[in-house]
């Protein structure tokens, strides 16, 4: 397909040099060459990459090719400001225009885009869609339109935000002048469900979608049996001095009780949620990009589009309530490709707490469709097998390892396999009464509804369906519901019991299962997570960068003071990934140090002296 109108025959040739000219890096990573590709020559295009693989460079290096103005839609100010500096700092002629402007600094930017200068704008869309801001816009020469964080366009993502459902408005003010303008929808989670929901909101025309692997081999999984949430997360930050990381709690109170437990600790630690006053929480989180706190305790309010590379651990003091936000929680962890942690402390007792809390939902569809994403969460925290490869196969991904294993290496239940023990009494009282309700309604029935027969549930539902009368009603109620519910999440992964599809999954016996139940076969399942002491720390499968640590931090004081006198964070300036490579290599001159990795051509104009400095008196010291 030739090119879009407005993008240059040989552009895309061109690509590899301002890669290395503006971000300092030899070759793209897995589909952004693609995806680029793509979009110059006039497509529409979805683009599903996992958090740390470059989504942002997929729009930001075409925009320099392109002749006119590539709009950014960002649902944060906080956001767009770490792009802006970002890009500043690389050379690249970026501003973004939100409320946080004051009226002389609006009228500046607004001067840069008249003026035909400005190469990337960042919007949120509220403003986007409002109708004087489209008219200037339409004279802006608006070339190429990326949607961010596209998964808020869906209702069915976990961060929806209506405002994003009126961008489709957009696209067709700005092809009402002539031809369509070519725009990439970006996110880096989105079931099949999202994707169309993308491709419809937006009126993507036959668009090219493209979905690298979910996989992030930097990152190590862990699940810890819940024991003294406070005391277990203070032990695991103090084992980690150097480390910065995010603690997710699932409510204000306890976040802030979190952050108070490390402070008292001697950790610097700041809590952050909804219910903070604005400025207390811009503060906060602040403080926490720049490394002035090392560990942010926060609830899911925390963290969308937050650019931080040395995030080294995720704690989730809590169970989080589906595997999507799971995943893009633990995504924040290791940006930069080095190797970080993800620990999540679990608790049957959590199960329980947000069944109740789900239960006062009035909607019965709602109510429906959160008590299946908990189950999956619960059965993603449960599970013996590989943690990666369950958590892959949420997004519809199977994973194996290059010997063709369901092995990663890198979670608890690869390096530490659970204990296994013989389930055949509980599991014959489960998989009975499967089959007593199927025979006693003719239908199905979810796990939920299963351990409430089990335990002797006197609920509504038990009730209408006669399930109290049943002779399985009741067997279990030796046991919590909780400990009901995770046996059945392992029936299901050993192949005695099948989930139904759609959005509300019933249960039934497999063939397998219904030989186990007639011939009483023994069944070995394996033990729930144990209560070991904090988790110590791990190396992560891949991802390490060997270098001289004295050296190392050195550099990072480096950085500190740049970061300083520029007012950006530090990350702003150089990640960890590139001050790493720079100790091992210890470039000695300017073309040495245009050979790491990370360093661009202003990077190294505006302050490599500075960092080859510290590089040749540390060398000196060694050798003096």
């Amino acid at each position: 397909m030739p090119p879009a109108a407005d993008v240059p025959a040989d552009a895309a040739a061109a690509l590899p040099a301002l890669l290395k000219r503006y971000f300092g890096y030899d070759a793209f990573r897995p589909l952004q060459r693609e995806i680029m590709d793509a979009s110059l020559s006039g497509r529409d295009v979805v683009a599903i990459l996992p958090t740390g693989a470059g989504k942002s460079l997929c729009y930001q290096l075409p925009a320099l090719v392109r002749e006119g103005l590539t709009v950014v839609v960002s649902p944060l100010i906080a956001l767009m400001k770490d792009q802006v500096d970002q890009l500043q700092a690389a050379g690249v002629a970026a501003t973004a225009l939100n409320s946080s402007l004051d009226a002389s600094e609006a009228r500046g930017r607004h001067a840069e885009l008249w003026s035909g200068r400005t190469k990337i704008l960042f919007v949120a869309p509220e403003r986007l869609v409002a109708p004087e801001f489209l008219a200037k816009l339409a004279q802006w020469k608006v070339a190429a339109l990326a949607v961010d964080e596209a998964h808020c366009i869906s209702e069915w993502g976990h961060d929806f935000r209506p405002e994003y459902r009126q961008l489709r408005a957009v696209r067709e003010a700005l092809a009402a002048g002539g031809r369509p303008v070519p725009t990439i929808a970006l996110t880096a989670t989105a079931t099949p469900r999202v994707r169309e929901d993308i491709v419809t909101q937006l009126g993507l025309a036959a668009p090219e979608v493209f979905v690298a692997s979910f996989n992030r081999p930097n990152l190590t999984y862990r699940v810890v049996a819940k024991d003294g949430a406070a005391r277990q997360v203070v032990e695991f930050v103090r084992a980690r001095p150097d480390d910065a990381g995010i603690v997710y709690c699932q409510s204000r109170r306890t976040a802030e009780a979190m952050a108070a437990a490390l402070v008292k600790a001697g950790v610097e630690a700041a809590p952050y949620h909804a219910g903070l006053d604005a400025a207390v929480r811009a503060r906060n989180q602040d403080k926490f990009l720049r490394d002035d706190v090392r560990v942010v305790c926060a609830t899911v309010a925390f963290g969308m589009g937050i650019n931080k590379p040395n995030v080294r651990f995720v704690v989730h003091a809590d169970l989080p309530k589906n595997v999507e936000g799971y995943y893009q929680e633990t995504g924040r962890a290791g940006r930069d490709g080095l190797p970080s942690e993800c620990v999540l402390l679990y608790s049957r007792g959590d199960v329980a707490k947000y069944i109740g809390f789900l239960d006062e939902i009035e909607d019965e569809a709602a109510r429906r469709m959160s008590r299946a994403q908990l189950d999956r969460m619960a059965q993603f925290a449960d599970t013996a097998r590989c943690r990666r490869v369950e958590l892959l196969a949420y997004f519809g991904e199977a994973w194996r390892d290059e010997a063709g294993e369901e092995a990663c290496g890198a979670c608890d239940n690869c390096l530490e396999p659970r204990q296994a023990y013989d389930a055949t009494v509980d599991s014959q009282k489960f998989l009975s009464c499967v089959l007593r309700i199927r025979q006693k309604s003719g239908f199905g029935v979810g796990l939920q509804h299963v351990a409430d027969v089990l335990v002797g549930a006197d609920n509504e539902k038990v009730r209408k369906w006669w399930h109290n009368e049943l002779s399985t009603y009741g067997i279990g109620k030796d046991k919590p519901k909780a400990e009901w519910l995770s046996l059945g999440r392992q029936l299901v992964q050993a192949g005695l019991l099948a989930l139904g599809e759609g959005q509300f999954p019933t249960v039934e016996l497999t063939a397998d299962g219904v030989e186990a139940l007639r011939s009483r076969a023994p069944v070995r399942l394996v033990r729930p997570v144990s209560k070991p002491p904090a988790p110590k720390k791990v190396a992560a499968a891949r991802g390490a960068v060997e270098c001289d640590e004295e050296l190392f931090t050195r550099l990072k004081a480096v950085r500190r003071e740049i970061a300083s006198e520029r007012g950006v964070p530090p990350y702003i300036v150089f990640n960890d990934a590139t001050l790493r490579q720079m100790a091992a290599l210890r470039p000695a001159n300017d073309a040495e140090l245009l050979l790491v990795p990370g360093v661009g051509e202003k990077k190294r104009a505006d302050f490599g002296e500075r960092f080859l400095e510290a590089i040749r008196g540390w060398s000196a010291g060694r050798t003096g």
